[in-house]
């Protein structure tokens, strides 16, 4: 599905962090993985960007429902840098960024950023977060905006 933009919802992204190597006093050490979690009522449509040995890769939909998580990467995270882009199902909002990636109607794995039009595709602005040497990155999709006028919160996997 495309959803068109509906600015009045339009959300940007942030991330808070935490070290992935934390362990609390008698739990187990925290699993790695890149997780969304959706804050809102509604169900959300997620895609990411990465650069890989292949070159740039851009994947999607991951359908997340409201008030859940949902882990997109198993494992120790890879890469540094991860690109996020979703939309609203039911409001046609989106969280988006200034990265430009292709992304399709339905489920996609694209290889490489240019000619997304050409090439059959769409273009999509990503966020990007900056993971830093972490294992696992969690980002959470909130309603509103953040105190700094941008509007998504994250945390990273305790």
């Amino acid at each position: 599905m495309r959803f068109e933009p509906n600015t009045a919802l339009r959300a940007g992204m942030m991330v808070l962090a935490a070290s992935a190597g934390l362990i609390f006093a008698g739990s187990a050490p925290a699993k790695a993985d890149l997780r969304i979690c959706n804050a809102t009522q509604n169900l959300v449509g997620v895609a990411i960007g990465y650069r890989a040995s292949a070159g740039w890769i851009s994947e999607g939909w991951w359908h997340i429902d409201g008030s859940s998580c949902k882990t997109l990467i198993e494992g120790p995270l890879q890469s540094r840098y991860y690109y996020l882009y979703a939309e609203d199902a039911s409001r046609g909002g989106r969280w988006e960024g200034e990265t430009q990636m292709c992304v399709a109607d339905k489920e996609f794995k694209i290889v490489g950023v240019n000619d997304c039009f050409a090439r059959g595709f769409q273009r999509a602005g990503f966020q990007e977060h900056d993971t830093g040497e972490q294992e696992n990155w969690m980002v959470q999709l909130t309603d509103g905006p953040a105190t700094n006028g941008t509007a998504v919160t994250g945390a990273a996997n305790p």
